[in-house]
C-alpha cells in the first residue's frame, strides 16, 4: 500500500510545484492591474479595500484555476495521510513540491541559475529515493 501512497505523494508534490510556478505568474499580472488601475478611494475602509483587492485576484484565472487545483492536491494530501506515515509523507511531498516548483518556473521563463536549480533538483530527488527505500 505504501508504493501507492508514494506514487500520490509525488503527483500531489508535482501538482503543488506546477501551481505554485503558475500561481506567481498570476500574482505578477494581478499587480500589473494594481499599478495600472486609479488610487483607492480613501472615502472606503482598510477591511474593504483589502477585500476588493482579493476578490480582484481571485478573478484573474491566471490565478484561481492554479489555486483550485493545488486545494485539490491538498486535499488529497490529507487522505493520504490518513494511511502514511507523516514522516514519510511530509519530506517525500515537500521535496518533490521544492523540485517541481523550481522546475515548472524554469520551463515557464522565470530567471533561474540553470544549473544550481537542476544540481538542487537531483538532489531532492536522491534524497527522495532514500527515504523510498
Amino acid at each position: 500500500m505504501v508504493g501507492r501512497d508514494i506514487e500520490k505523494m509525488i503527483a500531489v508534490g508535482l501538482v503543488w510545484g506546477a501551481t505554485n510556478a503558475l500561481m506567481r505568474r498570476g500574482t505578477l499580472i494581478w499587480d500589473q492591474t494594481l499599478k495600472n488601475s486609479p488610487p483607492p478611494n480613501t472615502t472606503h475602509n482598510r477591511f474593504l479595500s483589502t477585500l476588493q483587492k482579493w476578490l480582484n485576484l481571485l478573478l484573474i484565472w491566471q490565478y484561481s484555476v492554479p489555486f483550485l487545483l493545488n486545494l485539490s492536491a491538498s486535499a488529497t494530501f490529507f487522505a493520504i495521510l490518513s494511511d502514511t506515515p507523516i514522516s514519510l509523507a511530509v519530506p517525500v511531498t515537500n521535496a518533490t513540491t521544492f523540485a517541481a516548483t523550481a522546475v515548472f518556473g524554469m520551463l515557464l521563463g522565470e530567471e533561474t541559475r540553470v544549473g544550481s536549480a537542476l544540481f538542487g533538483t537531483f538532489l531532492i530527488v536522491l534524497g527522495v529515493y532514500v527515504c523510498i527505500m
